[in-house]
């Protein structure tokens, strides 16, 4: 018995006759050209995706510039924290030195002020006042009340007109303060006003009596206050 080879079909022979013409234009293709096609189309597709994923979401551009933003006044704060409060906080010192300051020279005027005039008062009756008899030393302690030029003056006019005087004629001298001011003071320096009543009597003559008004300056040194400077007005 003779086998038998299989009929194709025409259906079939159509099927194989189509792959054999593809393979023979892809032999065609000359040398490689197909893989450069494959490649092209791969990147093509890349190249799609790339172009895909570059399109920025507009609520990611959004939360870029609100993140932004963000930074800005954060960078803000920490330099008003670190630049602003600093300065806030050394002028805030310093206004608040400046009243205790302005205070500490109030309350030192206020005192300068008592202690000069009374001072004032005082050393114009010292410097004013004697008797025949004691005169050398009641004017000699007058002059350590004193300062500056005043004091040279002051005791030159003692030790060569009044002193003599008092002992060869007998005259004595009683002054008063009724009232006195200050004019100005601060805490080393003072002016004052003092209104003077004064009483001479030379031997057994009648009293004379004098008023008159006196600007007094003072000076504060080693925290005694002296008088600097004694002007009629």
């Amino acid at each position: 018995m003779k086998k038998s080879t299989p009929v194709l079909s025409e259906t079939d022979a159509a099927v194989e006759e189509a792959a054999d013409v593809a393979t023979e234009q892809v032999a065609e293709v000359p040398g490689g050209e197909a893989a450069d096609v494959a490649d092209e189309a791969a990147a093509a597709d890349e190249s799609d995706e790339t172009a895909t994923v570059a399109i920025d979401d507009p609520d990611e551009i959004a939360a870029d510039t609100k993140r932004g933003s963000l930074f800005r006044r954060i960078n803000w704060s920490r330099f008003a924290v670190f630049v602003f409060l600093p300065i806030l906080t050394l002028l805030l010192g310093a206004g608040v030195g400046y009243e205790k300051w302005l205070e500490s020279s109030a309350r030192a005027a206020a005192t300068a002020r008592v202690e000069s005039v009374q001072t004032a008062k005082d050393s114009t009756i010292a410097i004013l006042s004697y008797r025949p008899d004691t005169v050398d030393k009641q004017l000699g302690d007058a002059r350590n009340l004193l300062t500056g030029r005043f004091r040279d003056s002051y005791t030159q006019l003692t030790n060569e007109v009044v002193i003599p005087g008092a002992k060869q004629k007998q005259i004595s001298s009683d002054a008063k303060v009724p009232a006195s001011g200050s004019v100005s003071a601060t805490a080393n320096h003072a002016v004052a006003l003092v209104f003077v009543d004064q009483t001479v009597v030379v031997g057994t003559g009648a009293p004379t009596d004098t008023a008159s008004v006196v600007k007094v300056t003072m000076d504060k040194i080693n925290n005694r206050w002296l008088i600097s400077g004694f002007d009629p007005v």
